[in-house]
Order: C-alpha cells, then sequence, then structure tokens
C-alpha cells in the first residue's frame, strides 16, 4: 500500500470517528500532494519518494507556524499546530539521531574531500539524498557547518 493510498484509508477512518484534527490534517496533506501533481505541464502520480517529500515539507511547515504562534502569545494556535504536526510525521520515516548524521556527515566529508566551510555546497549534495525525509535539512546543515569549520 502507497503511502497515499494509506493517507486515504486513514482519512475514512477518521471521518468515520469524526476525529476532527485528523481528518483535517489529511484532507490538507491529500491536497498538497493534489497540486504538487498537477503542478507543471502534465499530470503525474507521485512516487512514495515524493510524497515524503511533500509530507516533510508540511510538517516543517507546522513547526515553523507552532514556533511563529508560541512567539506571538497563541498557545492554542500553537498547540493546533503540534498537533497536525504529529500527524503529518506518523506518515514519514523514522527520524535519524544526531549520532547516525554525524556519522553519515564524516563520511560525505572525505568522500568529497571537503577541506572547510567553502565546501559545504559538496557535502550538503552528498548527504541530500541520504538525508531526505529523514532528518530535518537545518539540523543537518548546522552540524556540517560545525563539522567543517573544527
Amino acid at each position: 500500500m502507497s503511502i497515499k493510498e494509506k493517507l486515504r484509508a486513514d482519512l475514512m477512518d477518521a471521518i468515520r470517528s469524526r476525529d476532527g484534527i485528523s481528518s483535517g490534517t489529511i484532507r490538507m496533506v491529500l491536497s498538497a500532494i493534489t497540486n504538487e501533481e498537477v503542478s507543471g505541464k502534465e499530470v503525474r502520480i507521485l512516487t512514495d519518494a515524493e510524497v515524503i517529500t511533500v509530507l516533510s515539507r508540511e510538517a516543517k511547515k507546522r513547526r515553523e507556524a507552532a514556533v511563529a504562534y508560541d512567539a506571538v502569545g497563541r498557545a492554542d494556535k500553537a498547540d493546533l499546530e503540534k498537533s497536525e504536526g504529529e500527524i503529518i510525521a506518523a506518515y514519514l520515516p523514522a527520524q535519524m539521531g544526531e549520532d547516525e548524521i554525524k556519522k553519515l556527515i564524516a563520511s560525505a566529508i572525505t568522500q568529497s574531500g571537503a577541506g572547510g566551510p567553502a565546501d559545504m555546497g559538496k557535502v550538503m549534495g552528498i548527504l541530500k539524498p541520504q538525508v531526505a525525509g529523514k532528518a530535518d535539512g537545518a539540523i543537518v546543515s548546522g552540524l556540517v557547518k560545525e563539522a567543517l569549520n573544527k
């Protein structure tokens, strides 16, 4: 069963159980997937990897919105965004730990021959496909900067 099919099945379950937050969140995610499918010159069906990219983007939007709402004192809205983020995260692959990311960074630095911060693009180019959907890009970027500045 593809991720998109699982989302559709879970949407039906959420609607039947009258779970407003889950059904609304899954509808938003399916809408984002559909928008991605119809963008461009021709309609296409997204692969699971592409669906994970869309899910990651949507989860990131929810994290950023929750932080913004917290900053202006809207705890109710922040909690809603966090709840939606948790629902979306359930469809993403397990997130990598910091130690695992650091091992990949060390390997990428060796593989690219990077010598300093100027070579960050080379390292990120190697890492991006390995961590796609499994780690937050901002965390990976920060760890790469840290490793290259040593």
